[in-house]
């Protein structure tokens, strides 16, 4: 008796699960293309370009010194052949110090300007897929394999919900993107 309750009650699991509705969304998709992300990237890449542009100011600074040093280290005595290599040494240490430092402030801006913006595109999702009846909702940039035909896509609906251009794919984002670094390398 109880064997035949608990087929039962695996059929009437079965029954139930295949009347509820699954879903995908493509979430990587709509947070690189979204028009909140475009400003981000912008701030990022212009923090990168400081950070970039003060680390060649200091290496720059460094080899000039070397170089003065290697000039005349044979000239000085050796107090200041000993000042000098000390400040040779110490411009070495705050070059490694900012280039730990500056990565990691890097990474936590990215995360600080992408934080709010992953979470409106997951707002944005989780009531579209409310609204849809969908139980269970797959983002289908990471699955491995679903039925196409068993599993509601509500990637449109979420594009127009976040205000993401009509054209706007990943492909011209890229395009996009290497356009503008281009320009700023002919700058």
């Amino acid at each position: 008796m109880k064997k035949l309750f608990v087929i039962a009650l695996a059929a009437l699991a079965t029954l139930t699960a295949s009347a509820q509705q699954l879903g995908k969304v493509n979430f990587q998709e709509l947070v690189m293309l979204m028009p909140e992300m475009d400003a981000a990237r912008e701030t990022i890449a212009a923090s990168q370009k400081e950070a970039e542009e003060t680390y060649s100011a200091m290496v720059e600074e460094y080899q000039g010194k070397a170089n003065q040093y290697q000039q005349k280290q044979a000239s000085w005595t050796a107090a200041i052949r000993e000042s000098k290599e000390r400040e040779l040494y110490e411009i070495q240490n705050r070059i490694q110090e900012f280039q730990n430092s500056i990565s990691q402030e890097l990474q936590q801006q990215q995360n600080q300007l992408t934080a709010p913006i992953q979470e409106k595109a997951n707002k944005a999702v989780t009531e579209i897929a409310k609204a849809k009846g969908i139980v269970v909702l797959f983002d289908s940039s990471q699955a491995i394999y679903f039925d196409e035909s068993k599993v509601l896509d509500i990637t449109a609906e979420a594009r127009k919900a976040l205000n993401i251009p009509e054209g706007r794919t990943l492909e011209t984002l890229q395009a996009e993107l290497q356009a503008q670094a281009q320009a700023a390398q002919a700058q």
